[in-house]
């Protein structure tokens, strides 16, 4: 298997440095902002559904915007194309189902076994095979299942704290109906930033506390390896990172003429996984909404250079992890769940219309993503093993099954 070669190309920083203009910038800047407003929001919802410690939290946010960082400013710059790292969305979204009878440990497991198949994908070319061949439909089913909760958030905030809810809300909507005011300001920032002014008024803002490490300590989480999580979580890691968010953000790039070296971006993310894993981060990625921002303006063969500056800031967010945690885990619950939601919107949007697009000709490929869906958002539990592995593997069974009499009789 041949791996993508990098360009050969000068390594001169003085000339890099020049050649930074305000559309790099912007783009890093906002790509940065949207990038950390919503996803750490994600992590938050998590941890607070499973009554993770802060020094947990603290070490997986370092480990998912430090190293994610890291790995953005090298491959950018090797390969001359913006290539925003992160970790899975999807995949943290896994952990609320899970961590109700997984221990986080367990999970750590998961990701490391997940991380070594990444690596193994990538060497092979599977990933590449998979990428192609593996029904997008019956994946986007799944992840609509498990981004559904998020989304029914906003309304139990709302009802909770309609006072701060409502107003972040409405940030949000304000930044997403006026693109002028979203192109500066994020949609995800704006809601944040209203949200936090109005708890302040409401004496439920921020606190940061006098005695505290403003620096990421980062500590090694001791994984479990039981068959239990192996089976539940590394399959829909895996294929939430290849088939998901590596897909999407591959795409993005091939929009505006970069071919992205995927096989050595499968690898890279396995490799990422087992060092974010250890930490006690989710599953490394390629980000799909990161990449498409950062690519928005400015002239083809530049957009590195906003990579770069987009991974600078993330690694910046997680040597600051402590202070950003204490801030956040200070404000109201609902607010957190809220922002959450928020942040999954677009996703969920997404997942929805793929999963249910009405292009496609074969009665069966819908029926396939109906089950798959439904068990998802069904929350059972077979054999220990929670319900979106469980939607893959009987929404898989009917898309492969030659006919469906049932569904044909019923239509």
């Amino acid at each position: 298997m041949k791996l993508e070669h990098p360009p050969s190309v000068s390594t001169n920083f003085k000339k890099l440095y020049h050649s930074l203009d305000r559309n790099s910038l912007t783009n890093g800047l906002v790509a940065a902002v949207f990038a950390v407003t919503g996803p750490v929001a994600i992590i938050l919802s998590v941890a607070s559904s499973a009554n993770l410690e802060k020094n947990i939290i603290n070490s997986w946010v370092f480990a998912a915007f430090g190293i994610g960082g890291v790995l953005t400013l090298v491959l950018s710059y090797i390969y001359r194309q913006p290539l925003a790292m992160a970790w899975t969305m999807p995949g943290a979204a896994l952990l609320i189902s899970s961590l109700d009878h997984l221990t986080f440990s367990e999970a750590v497991g998961a990701f490391l076994v997940s991380g070594l198949l990444m690596v193994l994908l990538g060497l092979s070319g599977l990933a590449r095979w998979l990428m192609i061949n593996f029904p997008s439909n019956i994946v986007m089913a799944m992840v609509a299942g498990v981004f559904l909760p998020f989304g029914l958030n906003l309304i139990a905030g709302v009802t909770n704290a309609p006072l701060i809810c409502g107003i972040t809300i409405f940030g949000f909507t304000i930044a997403s109906i006026f693109s002028q005011i979203g192109r500066y300001f994020p949609p995800m920032l704006t809601a944040l930033v209203f949200g936090i002014i109005t708890a302040t008024f409401a004496g439920k803002g921020p606190i940061i506390p006098e005695h505290m490490s403003w620096f990421a300590e980062p500590m090694i989480i001791t994984p479990t390896f039981s068959i239990d999580a192996m089976i539940e979580l590394v399959v829909p890691l895996v294929i939430s990172v290849i088939a998901v968010q590596n897909m999407q953000g591959v795409s993005v790039l091939k929009t505006v003429g970069y071919e992205a070296p995927i096989n050595v971006l499968t690898i890279v993310c396995g490799y990422g996984s087992l060092l974010m894993g250890m930490l006690g981060c989710v599953p490394t990625c390629v980000t799909g909404p990161a990449n498409a921002i950062l690519v928005s303006s400015g002239r083809k063969g530049t957009h590195y250079l906003g990579a770069m500056v987009f991974g600078l800031l993330f690694a910046l967010v997680g040597l600051f992890a402590p202070l950003l945690i204490e801030t956040a885990t200070s404000m109201p619950r609902d607010f957190i769940l809220v922002l959450g939601g928020l942040a999954m919107l677009p996703v969920l949007t997404s997942a929805l219309c793929q999963a249910f697009s009405f292009e496609r000709s074969s009665t069966l490929d819908d029926f396939a993503v109906v089950v798959t869906f439904l068990v998802t958002i069904s929350d059972i539990a077979i054999l220990n093993i929670a319900s979106p592995f469980w939607g893959l593997v009987f929404g898989y069974i009917v898309y492969l099954s030659p006919k469906c009499s049932f569904y044909k009789k019923s239509t």
